[in-house]
């Protein structure tokens, strides 16, 4: 598909939702943005919008309508969750047993539960976060983690290498694949594969993702 300038954000987003599976989620990458291009995407029917900074999120909350979902699509720093836990939907990239805790604190304070996804660490970069399988495990199996009610814990997430292979970026999103169908058979509240981004997400559908990350083939380049 070829994006252009001279597209809007409508005729982007609603080009991009046809080329969706039904059982595929968009979410639109906003970050960045001004309100002015979120609305536009809203006026065409998005409701689910992601951001990474969760300043940025909480005042783009307090001007739109209610009925969006807003997805935290960033590293999220443990001070900051306080400002997102009352109205933040679904928290993609927590990669750690003490995020969770705070994410469940803060939950607890605004009588929520949370929906959460685990980062896990597939690319070749070391600058990516992300659990690998075995920390996944510890996680999920930790008296810790069974005593938090306020989160719930409903798929996993992860990020492709940054590269022009595309067998290798299969081979990560397979290998996430894999571990996302083994820890769902355990766990009954794995529904959501995120996976797949504005450059690689026909791919992540190929491969089983049920969400999709997209920035740039909506809004245009940063």
């Amino acid at each position: 598909m070829n994006y252009s300038k001279t597209m809007s954000i409508q005729d982007n987003l609603l080009q991009i939702k046809q080329s969706l599976p039904a059982q595929v989620t968009l979410v639109a990458v906003s970050k960045t943005k001004p309100v002015s291009d979120l609305m536009q995407a809203y006026e065409a029917g998005q409701r689910i919008f992601g951001e990474n900074k969760i300043q940025e999120m909480t005042e783009k909350y307090e001007q739109m309508p209610k009925d969006i979902e807003w997805h935290m699509i960033g590293h999220v720093q443990t001070n900051k969750v306080k400002f997102m836990a009352p109205f933040v939907s679904l928290i993609h990239g927590v990669d750690s047993l003490k995020l969770l805790e705070e994410i469940n604190k803060q939950a607890l304070k605004n009588n929520r539960i949370i929906d959460c996804l685990l980062q896990i660490h597939i690319a070749e970069e070391e600058t990516k976060f992300g659990l690998n399988e075995a920390e996944l495990i510890e996680l999920l199996q930790s008296e810790t983690f069974k005593n938090l009610h306020n989160i719930k814990v409903v798929g996993l997430m992860g990020m492709a290498t940054f590269t022009e292979s595309q067998s290798q970026i299969r081979k990560e999103f397979q290998h996430l694949k894999t571990i996302f169908d083994t820890f769902k058979i355990q766990n009954s509240s794995f529904k959501i594969l995120s996976m797949g981004m504005s450059g690689d997400y026909q791919l992540a559908i190929e491969c089983g993702s049920t969400m999709v990350r997209i920035g740039s083939s909506i809004f245009g380049g940063r």
